[in-house]
């Protein structure tokens, strides 16, 4: 059960930033109004957040992080951009998927 609290605050961390992020993007390169810098902001800082529930320590965290974050990329892109993912960028999301698992679950003695 642990395992899957932390799995769904990786993927609540990822979509936080990605979607707050976006809002940010919007706002400076699409034009969108100051509501959509203000929320962005807001949900980057809830990003900031969420992985402190995280069971193990920061660099650890972190470390994982950033393959959650390279594979929820890829599916924004995806599903929001439109931008259908390639054969590098699946294989390359596994790989990074395979290394959060190493780092945050692998059995350590």
């Amino acid at each position: 059960m642990d395992i899957i609290k932390s799995i769904l605050y990786f993927i609540l961390a990822g979509l936080c930033e990605i979607g707050g992020g976006y809002l940010i993007w919007l706002w400076l390169r699409e034009g969108k109004g100051v509501l959509y810098a203000v929320a962005g902001a807001i949900i980057l800082i809830i990003y900031g957040i969420i992985p402190t529930f995280q069971p193990a320590s920061f660099g650890r965290v972190y470390a994982a992080y950033g393959g959650v974050f390279i594979a929820l990329s890829i599916l924004w892109g995806w599903g929001v951009d439109k931008v259908a993912p390639d054969k590098f960028d699946i294989i390359g999301g596994i790989v990074a998927l395979l290394g959060v698992l190493i780092i945050m679950y692998w059995p350590r003695g």
